[in-house]
């Protein structure tokens, strides 16, 4: 091999090892259990329902599919919130699609930036359901589930 062959495969064998790491991350993966709203005692034995979210991080893209079941009333909407901790509630910063019954799919993608990656890997970001009619709180929150990475899903 001459000399100028062997430095330009070395130079190139140098970038594909660097490379290696950054490309073998790939998409990272979260998961969520949509469960009740936290609301208060009187309210508890009115609230039904549950479900479940997966969602895909490539990039700064989040895909999130997910479904529910067993509401009280027809869904009206679903968001995905930002919260200052896992568990503590936050402002809503996408909007996703629903099925608007008392069953069906959640479903949406969502760019985020730098902050909003940053909070989704430490478990702060979480989907939230909401519905209107009887058995609803009266914020209209019925179930939701924060994103945690995959591999710490129980």
């Amino acid at each position: 091999m001459r000399r100028r062959d062997f430095v330009s495969f070395a130079v190139g064998a140098g970038f594909a090892a660097a490379a290696g790491p950054l490309s073998a991350q790939g998409p990272r993966r979260f998961t969520a259990r949509l469960g009740w709203v936290p609301i208060s005692g009187a309210e508890r034995a009115d609230v039904a329902g549950r479900g479940s979210a997966a969602a895909t991080l490539s990039r700064s893209r989040l895909s999130i599919t997910g479904s529910f079941e067993g509401l009280p009333a027809a869904a009206t909407a679903a968001r995905l919130h930002q919260g200052v901790a896992t568990g503590a509630r936050g402002p809503a910063i996408a909007d996703l699609e629903i099925t608007r019954a008392d069953h069906g799919d959640i479903e949406g993608e969502v760019e985020l930036d730098a902050e909003q990656i940053a909070a989704l890997r430490a478990g702060f970001l979480y989907v939230q359901v909401h519905a209107e009619g009887k058995g609803v709180p009266e914020d209209g929150s019925v179930l939701w589930g924060w994103l945690i990475p995959a591999d710490r899903a129980r």
